[in-house]
């Protein structure tokens, strides 16, 4: 069964549309700031992490009485 040219130009503008979307969603999706945004959000909600966070703040701690004992001997 031959098709008739028309209907295979509108197929090739259709297939032609739906690979300009796709490409499009990919420039977004690929995006660096996306990335530093995806990558910044997943460390800030880690953060939140009771068992995370406070571990951190007793190292900081620590640090800084180390830092201002060396200071003051």
């Amino acid at each position: 069964m031959a098709r008739d040219p028309d209907t295979i130009e509108r197929e090739i503008e259709q297939a032609r549309d739906a690979l300009a979307t796709t490409l499009d969603q990919l420039s977004v999706r690929a995006h660096p700031k996306r990335f530093v945004e995806s990558g910044s959000d997943a460390v800030r909600h880690k953060l939140d992490d009771p068992k995370i966070k406070l571990p951190l703040i007793g190292l900081g701690v620590l640090v800084v009485l180390t830092l201002v004992r060396k200071l003051f001997r």
